[in-house]
């Protein structure tokens, strides 16, 4: 199926994939696409059954929006598996003694992974992005979040416009998506051919959009984004994949800990891990929630009945797979073995294997009863 025929709005179901950002904890995520993909494999006795052939829009933040687009090409889950392997550590190369007061890892090898992966010329508008793709960042000039999209009918993706987004370099715009404060040098991105304009972008896991399963709901359906997909539980399917939330990481805090280099660590983590929560709750209480691990002690999980807003609404179908990293978590997913604060941190690369082992033994709840009626 080609990329305009999944756009275009027809009797066929669509089916949505979200990606939270979260660093070298993408691991996580690529474990469980790697179970989403087996399944549908099996399903559809095809081998080489991609995601992209199933998904019709995916989107991501961060490691995300790299995960996101590589799915969007039509790599494998083992593809990216092996990039991640390879490259991760690459990924966190630690910037020089004099500019670790402004960030902790250069950009360098990251961009030059990224152009290699994705090609230096090519595109948001390329014709080798199979499904729907979009990727947050945070416009540091305008004060505001852009999740852009390769969207062929979105206003700013007009080919008429000097300042198409389309013609943006996708490589740069992954880039700017992944540049977390304190962790990475920011993007500058130019629009415009004649005019131009100038931008500083950083990473969109500090908007509201870390995990952005209910951004992409609206850029589906809302009429100025020009798709106008029908909604329903039967009709959409949107399948959110997180990187692990950390609810006792400063458990043995006190307020003489709480100093500029913590708050300065520890930020951008507590904004992704707020902004996770709330996309997720929106979409527990609009849509029909068929799979979701507890949100906290007075939610629970948010699925059945009770859960929908007053009147009920079920505006899709939606299943949220997430793994809390605390002792208690790694407990119940039968991992004793790995340390919390091993896998908590945004650049564990040294921990990747432990991280695998999450996402393995959180894809054991995946299973193709969450995707009755999309398959």
């Amino acid at each position: 199926m080609t990329l305009a025929q999944k756009i275009k709005v027809t009797n066929t179901p669509k089916k949505i994939l979200t990606l939270d950002g979260g660093g070298i904890r993408g691991m996580i995520t690529v474990e469980i696409l790697s179970k989403i993909e087996s399944l549908l494999r099996k399903e559809y006795n095809n081998d080489e059954y991609v995601l992209a052939d199933y998904f019709d829009y995916i989107s991501g933040t961060s490691t995300g929006a790299i995960i996101a687009t590589c799915l969007s090409l039509g790599w494998s889950v083992d593809t990216v598996r092996d990039f991640y392997e390879k490259s991760g550590a690459q990924m966190f190369d630690k910037s020089s003694i004099f500019k670790r007061f402004q960030y902790s890892y250069e950009d360098t090898e990251l961009k030059k992974l990224l152009q290699q992966e994705f090609g230096t010329n090519t595109t948001l508008g390329t014709s080798k992005l199979k499904t729907l793709l979009m990727m947050v960042m945070r416009n540091a000039n305008t004060d505001s979040p852009w999740p852009i999209s390769n969207n062929p009918h979105a206003k700013y993706n007009d080919k008429q416009r000097d300042d198409c987004n389309l013609q943006l370099p996708l490589w740069q715009l992954v880039r700017a998506s992944t540049a977390a404060p304190t962790f990475f040098p920011p993007e500058k991105i130019t629009l415009g051919k004649d005019r131009k304009y100038p931008f500083v972008f950083v990473d969109g896991g500090i908007t509201m959009y870390n995990n952005p399963s209910f951004q992409t709901f609206l850029m589906s359906t809302l009429g100025a984004y020009k798709l106008n997909w029908e909604t329903g539980e039967d009709k959409m399917l949107i399948i959110s994949l997180g990187t692990g939330t950390c609810l006792e990481g400063g458990s043995d805090l006190t307020p003489s800990d709480m100093n500029l280099l913590y708050n300065a660590k520890s930020l951008p983590s507590a904004l992704m891990n707020a902004a996770l929560h709330e996309q997720d709750i929106l979409c527990r209480s609009m849509g029909k929630c068929v799979y979701g691990e507890s949100i906290d002690n007075e939610l629970e999980d948010l699925q059945g009945a009770e859960a929908n807003i007053s009147g009920g609404m079920n505006l899709f179908s939606y299943a949220r797979y997430n793994a809390e990293l605390s002792r208690k978590g790694l407990d119940a997913l039968g991992l004793d073995h790995i340390e919390p604060e091993d896998v908590q941190m945004l650049d564990s690369v040294e921990h990747i294997k432990e991280l695998q082992q999450v996402g393995k033994a959180l894809a054991k709840k995946v299973c193709l009863s969450h995707f009755k009626g999309f398959l």
